[in-house]
Parts: C-alpha cells; structure tokens; sequence
C-alpha cells in the first residue's frame, strides 16, 4: 500500500483520468473530493462491500432456481455441476443450504445408470 501525505487542496492522482482531492480536514475526519469518468465506480469501501454481497447472493439464488429446475427434469449432471461449483458458499447461504443430502444422493444414483 501506497501511504502519502496532503494538506487542504492538495490532490493525487491514479492513472491520467481520476484525481483525488483533500477538500477539508476536521479533527478525525478528513473530506475527499474525487473527479473520476462517469465509467469508473467510485464507492466508500461499506458500500462496495454490500453491493459485491448483493451481487453474489443475486448469483447464488439463480444457481439455485437452475439447481431446482435441473431436479425437476432429472439432469443430474447440471445440478452437480452446481453443487461442485458452489461448495465454498453451502452453509453461508440459505438458498443452498436447501439443498439436502438426500438430493445429491437422488443425482448420484440418477447418474449411475
């Protein structure tokens, strides 16, 4: 990491296009002003971190609508291919852990014969 020091209206700046600037320091705080282009996310760290968990719980629940739809029409390949795909995430997130043992025991004998 990268640790410099600015006084009031001082700037830096990260590639040729965004320029951070310190608009105001009070006590504890100190105000950032960022000039960046309208393509480039610009997000306090709180916020980028709940829209990276929104995104991935968005993700997690396709999966497993796809999951059960694969039950349904008994494609077993596919919904394995999701619980393999998904494994890090079982217990951390409640539309997988609707996933039962006794479904991937249903896909493991659909896929013997």
């Amino acid at each position: 990491m990268l640790v410099l020091g600015r006084h009031k209206d001082e700037s830096i700046i990260i590639g040729n296009e965004v320029v951070i600037t310190v608009v105001d320091i009070r006590r504890d705080k100190v105000r950032l002003g960022i000039d960046a282009p309208k393509e480039v996310p610009v997000h306090r760290r709180e916020v980028y971190d709940a829209i990276k968990r929104d995104n991935q719980v968005s993700i997690l629940e396709k999966e497993y609508r796809i999951f059960q739809e694969s039950l349904n029409s008994e494609n077993f390949g596919t919904a394995l291919e999701i619980i393999c795909r998904n494994q890090e995430n079982f217990g951390k997130n409640r539309e997988l852990d609707k996933i039962t043992y006794e479904q991937i025991d249903c896909m493991a004998e659909g896929l013997k014969y």
